[in-house]
């Protein structure tokens, strides 16, 4: 299986992409010659990473039938200094509500999307430490 995105450039550092039918749209702050238009594409890469985690979490709890109200994904990334800049460090914070949520079932549906079917989660976690935490509003 092979994807692929097309990304067009728009003018000044305006990017768009087409992502599965969807168009996203990228650009720079104005200070560095952009227009705000869309997100930077370093977040990006956190968005992959909360989306993929994100969706296996879901899907392994719905198997579980652990029921929950709500779920929010945080995902810091910690840059470095120097150029070229990128990630070095990550931090996910998996936020679940809901009435008698059991931590040990949530644990291991966390565990199993990161060793076992978050692709994003795999490859970032080769590059460089990513941690996690669970919590229970």
């Amino acid at each position: 299986m092979k994807h692929s995105v097309k990304t067009i450039w728009k003018g000044d550092m305006v990017f768009e992409a087409d992502v599965n039918g969807h168009k996203l749209t990228m650009d720079a702050p104005d200070e560095a010659g952009g227009t705000d238009q869309g997100p930077r594409p370093k977040p990006l890469m956190l968005v992959a990473l909360a989306g993929c985690t994100g969706m296996d979490v879901v899907s392994v709890l719905k198997k579980m039938r652990v029921e929950i109200d709500g779920f929010s994904i945080l995902v810091e990334g910690d840059l470095t200094e120097e150029p070229p800049k990128h990630y070095h460090r990550m931090k996910v914070v998996y936020e679940f509500s809901g009435k008698d949520l059991p931590m040990e079932k949530l644990k291991k549906a966390v565990d199993m999307s990161r060793e076992k079917y978050c692709g994003v989660s795999y490859v970032y976690r080769q590059l460089m430490d990513v941690d996690y935490d669970i919590r229970i509003a």
